[in-house]
């Protein structure tokens, strides 16, 4: 992974996925983004120009909000970014930085029956990515714009409503399209800045999309397709705490786990269709059964599936980890059916030989892990071990209390 030092910012080329150094003075000079590019050295929304008259955007995000989860899809090219109405107590719009109203002036200016695309400057994204060397080291993620080819003007922007000890407020979640460009050239940086149109040093994909519309993102496939154990369990203590909460609740009673599993796949998409949670009596000894809705809503196809649920220990409250290991992923393509697909979906995570086994033989199996269900329950503004616990009595009952 190449490194720019912090002494030659200045001057560098944006290269995907390259590592830019921040300093190590330890106050905000140490910011590399405003070094790169003169846009300030604080918050998640920066930009040159006024509000007006845009010269570049720039979108930072740490990947560290669990309440705000800002999501890189590299092998589809989608950015979901949120804006930065985070706290109740002020209306959609109304933030220091102006980040919603940039929001839905790029939007606006997408689907604009007159000149559209013609506001839209470039927005670069930048990630934080701590160093060796310093904690505000950051990674280019791409050059984006706002939209996608799979979401129309409803649903590229939207505005939801959480709440905060009960306190009920606006955010935006966008949607945006890392565009193929591998490199952006530091005289096209120079000359944005100075707001100097060069087409020949404009990337031509950008210049294009100005033009047309046309999304040219920057897919990728996946050279692995295994994720480690630590892949498959929380990145932070807060989430971490989440996890310790879910297994301990479902630990002395685990076949109620069964219903929880089932809930957290129809949560990832309004298509699911749970039909029963079997409870080891019918079926074959599958947890539970349902089916995806595929195709027209006029003519739709239906794919069934079933779902074992195991909660096994994470590695927490003072105890090891316990994987799901080849026999229970075994048991679960043994009992799928022709045409059907399984979910495992555990609190804990999936062995490396069970795991390898699955996707070198191709078998349709999802892997739902403990770091899986808690993103999942955080994507659905259950944030907080109150809310968990309030969500977890009212929702699965426990038959002994």
């Amino acid at each position: 992974m190449r490194i720019f030092e912090f002494s030659k910012l200045e001057n560098c080329d944006l290269i995907i996925d390259a590592i830019y150094e921040g300093g190590n003075k330890g106050n905000v000079g140490d910011d590399p983004i405003n070094k790169i590019l003169p846009v300030g050295n604080q918050g998640g929304f920066r930009y040159a120009g006024s509000l007006n008259s845009l010269k570049y955007i720039i979108l930072y995000t740490s990947g560290e909000n669990i309440d705000w989860p800002d999501t890189i899809d590299t092998e589809t090219g989608i950015f979901q970014y949120y804006g930065d109405n985070k706290k109740p107590g002020h209306e959609l719009h109304d933030t220091k930085k102006n980040g919603n109203t940039i929001l839905k002036n790029l939007f606006e200016s997408l689907h604009s029956n007159e000149s559209p695309r013609a506001k839209i400057p470039p927005i670069f994204i930048f990630k934080k990515h701590p160093t060796q060397n310093s904690n505000r080291s950051v990674q280019f993620k791409g050059l984006c714009v706002p939209g996608t080819t799979n979401k129309n003007q409803l649903e590229d922007l939207v505005a939801i409503w959480k709440t905060t000890n009960g306190l009920r407020f606006q955010n935006y979640s966008a949607f945006f399209t890392i565009l193929n460009i591998a490199k952006i050239s530091r005289k096209w940086l120079d000359n944005l800045d100075k707001r100097f149109i060069d087409t020949e040093v404009e990337p031509l994909i950008f210049n294009q999309w100005k033009k047309n519309g046309r999304y040219s993102p920057l897919t990728s496939q996946k050279t692995v397709s295994i994720r480690t154990i630590n892949e498959q369990l929380p990145d932070n203590k807060i989430e971490w705490k989440l996890l310790e909460a879910i297994f301990e609740y479902f630990s002395s009673e685990p076949i109620l786990f069964e219903y929880l599993a089932a809930e957290i796949y129809r949560m990832t998409d309004s298509k699911i269709i749970i039909d029963e949670v079997t409870r080891g009596t019918i079926d074959g000894g599958r947890d539970a059964i349902g089916r995806i809705k595929l195709g027209l809503n006029d003519d739709p196809i239906f794919a069934e599936f079933a779902i074992e649920a195991k909660c096994y220990n994470p590695g927490v409250l003072n105890k090891k980890i316990n994987t799901v290991g080849v026999k229970e992923v075994s048991r679960i393509i043994s009992r799928i059916r022709n045409r059907q697909f399984g979910i495992l979906v555990t609190t804990s995570a999936i062995a490396k030989q069970a795991y390898d086994e699955v996707r070198t033989d191709g078998h349709p199996i999802i892997f739902i892990s403990g770091k899986d269900i808690v993103k999942i329950l955080l994507e659905k503004g259950i944030n907080t071990i109150p809310i968990l616990k309030e969500y977890l009595n009212e929702n699965f009952k426990k038959q002994s209390e």
